[in-house]
């Protein structure tokens, strides 16, 4: 059996007296893409700081295609093909939407005409060629989000970590994003997603891993997930499953 991409191994992150992220191992396979799910403070994005090298974990290890790749700083992991977005999106405003995308290229075509050639062939698969010569200060949030995925995806990643990619979207922006992150698969990346959007969540994800308090408490198929009493729980609180089994509210 093939190696997963990337192996998670009992991460830990303390901040003084707080444990952010307790224990959590988990792994994502070579062309899936899997779901980091749980309530707001759970602790997925700082999970996402440790696999990405923005923070050292405070016991842990994390394997990228078998190796170890704690203590690299985020520059060697794009180098490596670990790319990430960030759920506070800030474009270069003085630039182009072209050249914020070929900020990203740079990294593998030195050359400017060769980073400008593969910024327009990433807007194209973002869907930002019309908009290739606008400021990027001149973006919708739907736009800048698209662009925030465009920078990552021209360093050329085998592995991308997205956080929160849909969030401030309308119900129609995320469906027409849903697409291009299919699209991105089917490129050959493969995606680890932080997202509360279950829409998309379940329209996307062959497996969720579910953490919450800093634990992780489920993991598996999306739809088997999503009914798990501890999930819910998670989620509505305590006694909702067993409310919501009954037929009744929440709140």
């Amino acid at each position: 059996m093939a190696e997963p991409m990337l192996q998670v191994k009992n991460l830990t992150k303390r901040f003084g007296g707080l444990t952010a992220v307790n224990d959590v191992s988990f792994t994502v396979e070579a062309g899936s893409i899997t779901g980091l799910i749980g309530p707001n403070g759970a602790g997925k994005t700082t999970a996402f700081t440790m696999i990405s090298g923005f923070t050292v974990p405070s016991a842990g290890d994390v394997l990228y295609e078998g190796k170890s790749i704690l203590g690299q700083p985020p520059e060697a992991l794009a180098r490596l093909g670990l790319a990430r977005t960030f759920q506070i999106v800030q474009p270069f405003a003085g630039l182009s939407v072209r050249e914020n995308i070929a900020v990203g290229a740079y990294l593998r075509h030195p050359a400017r005409d060769a980073a400008m050639a593969e910024a327009d062939r990433v807007a194209a698969l973002v869907g930002l060629t019309s908009e290739a010569d606008k400021s990027a200060s001149a973006l919708t949030v739907a736009g800048r989000k698209r662009l925030e995925l465009a920078r990552a995806l021209a360093t050329g990643p085998r592995l991308l970590l997205l956080d929160e990619v849909l969030a401030g979207l309308n119900p129609s922006e995320i469906r027409d994003i849903i697409p291009v992150l299919q699209k991105v698969r089917a490129a050959g990346v493969t995606i680890l997603m932080i997202e509360h959007v279950m829409q998309a969540v379940m329209s996307l994800c062959e497996r969720v891993i579910v953490i919450a308090e800093g634990k992780l408490i489920a993991e598996g198929a999306p739809e088997a997930v999503v009914r798990e009493k501890r999930v819910i729980e998670a989620y509505l609180g305590q006694g909702a499953a067993e409310r919501l089994a009954a037929g009744g509210g929440h709140g």
